[in-house]
């Protein structure tokens, strides 16, 4: 890969980077936008279910592809390859890569883990819109869009052992990880396997590529491992704005490149 003439794109979480504590993006919104009007593809791989990501998406104006529930499906607009590639299904106007086991197939495999070891566990299945809203701090609205779940399950561990609970789920072949909240188990899946099948389409798409990626927990951690410039906000040394500044590394960084290259063609020109 040459870095002169390789194509910038981001991928990034969104709970504790883009969003701050108050689930809002209105500080980190202008650099963003700096990076979209660089012509840098901007793809959200989190956590959060298609519909809680599609919110923004839209806020944001971001037309690339992006990542569900912690790597388990890939939705990838449609026309947005010229080219075929294995999918899952195509459905309105994504095609979808799944990865990972049903929603149903991992809320069954966890509870019987829970009874298994005498645990007690509440996820978000368990919970109705509004008594997630109360635990997540969410409005009502956004609860019901995190509980369209078609994959991963995040869950409190109320009581019991979570080394016992991890020790039976890698057992059962499932992945289990703490996120910036809650624990989330997930069958056949993480961000980095995801990541890592959306990195060699683009790469088909733009030739040489530069991929940069933003965490903040240790469910970032697969993804961070495969992108080439990883960066993990710290607010043990940043504060409460270390997002902010991730952000700035990641525009000056992007700009620097694009300018390296601009100087190489025009020098070539």
């Amino acid at each position: 890969m040459n870095p002169e003439n390789a194509k910038p794109i981001v991928f990034t979480d969104i709970d504790g980077t883009i969003l701050d504590q108050k689930n809002s993006f209105q500080q980190t919104r202008p650099l963003l936008k700096q990076l979209q009007a660089l012509a840098t593809p901007l793809i959200f791989c989190s956590s959060k279910t298609k519909s809680e990501i599609e919110l923004y998406r839209k806020e944001l104006g971001v037309t690339d592809p992006f990542i569900a529930e912690n790597g388990a499906a890939i939705f990838i607009p449609n026309g947005y390859f010229s080219f075929e590639y294995p999918c899952t299904e195509k459905n309105g106007e994504y095609t979808k890569i799944g990865l990972g086991e049903s929603y149903e197939a991992v809320r069954g495999k966890l509870a019987k883990l829970a009874t298994a070891i005498n645990a007690e566990i509440v996820g978000f299945g368990d919970m109705t819109a509004e008594e997630l809203a109360v635990d997540t701090g969410l409005p009502v609205a956004l609860a019901k869009l995190a509980k369209e779940r078609e994959y991963d399950e995040p869950f409190r561990l109320v009581h019991g052992s979570l080394k016992e609970l991890a020790r039976l789920a890698n057992a059962e072949g499932l992945t289990l990880m703490l996120g910036g909240r809650y624990f989330h188990v997930l069958s056949g899946s993480d961000k980095g396997k995801a990541v890592a099948i959306l990195k060699g389409l683009l790469a088909k798409r733009f030739g040489s590529i530069m991929t940069y990626g933003v965490g903040d927990s240790k469910s970032d951690l697969p993804m961070l491992a495969v992108v080439n410039k990883p960066l993990l906000v710290r607010r043990e040394f940043g504060g409460r704005n270390a997002h902010v500044s991730t952000w700035m590394n990641i525009l000056r960084l992007v700009s620097v490149s694009i300018r390296i290259e601009y100087g190489h063609r025009k020098g070539v020109d």
